[in-house]
């Protein structure tokens, strides 16, 4: 079963056979068609469009967010407070604004005191409501004694609330403490 090759060589003839006439151009056409074969391109139109309306978007947000932030300073420039007409009643009303939320920070809420505790607060915020309206007024009307002497007083007035709040409610502790204790004996 096994060909010896040179055998299977003495015995070859050699075939004659004709290629076509334009076969060198063909295989040069195909040759030059694969070297510089163009890959295939890619629709990126649907990211152009993503893109653009990101873009669009982080632009209008960013306009109507420096459009709301230009506006409060200039707010804030033209009003008039207590604390801005002069050092001292700045420290005056610091004083008093501090005093009172450091009181609000020491109530001690619970059931038993949540009747009287619910009735300060409520004329706290209608003084600090009429506070906001004296404020108000002091810049429509202009710096007056008038208007000075009632924003302090109503500084005076949340503060001494909030001090006779915080002792009404030792005096009710002590009396329920009193009564728990008649109560054990």
């Amino acid at each position: 079963m096994s060909k010896n090759i040179r055998e299977i060589m003495k015995n070859y003839k050699k075939q004659e056979t004709s290629l076509s006439a334009n076969h060198r151009n063909k295989f040069h056409d195909r040759l030059q068609q694969e070297v510089h074969k163009q890959p295939k391109k890619r629709n990126y139109r649907w990211l152009q469009v993503a893109a653009s309306v990101v873009l669009m978007v982080s632009l209008s947000i960013g306009y109507f967010n420096t459009d709301t932030v230009e506006e409060d300073p200039i707010k804030n420039t033209n009003d008039i407070s207590l604390g801005s007409l002069s050092p001292e009643f700045k420290s005056i009303e610091d004083y008093y604004t501090n005093s009172i939320n450091l009181e609000i920070s020491k109530l001690d809420a619970n059931e038993n005191n949540k009747e009287i505790l619910d009735g300060y607060l409520a004329k706290i915020d209608e003084l600090t409501t009429e506070y906001k309206s004296l404020t108000t007024e002091l810049n429509t009307k202009g710096v007056n004694d008038e208007i000075i002497n009632a924003l302090i007083n109503n500084l005076q007035l949340r503060l001494g609330l909030l001090q006779r709040l915080k002792k009404q409610l030792n005096d009710l502790k002590q009396l329920k403490s009193k009564q728990n204790e008649t109560q054990n004996i």
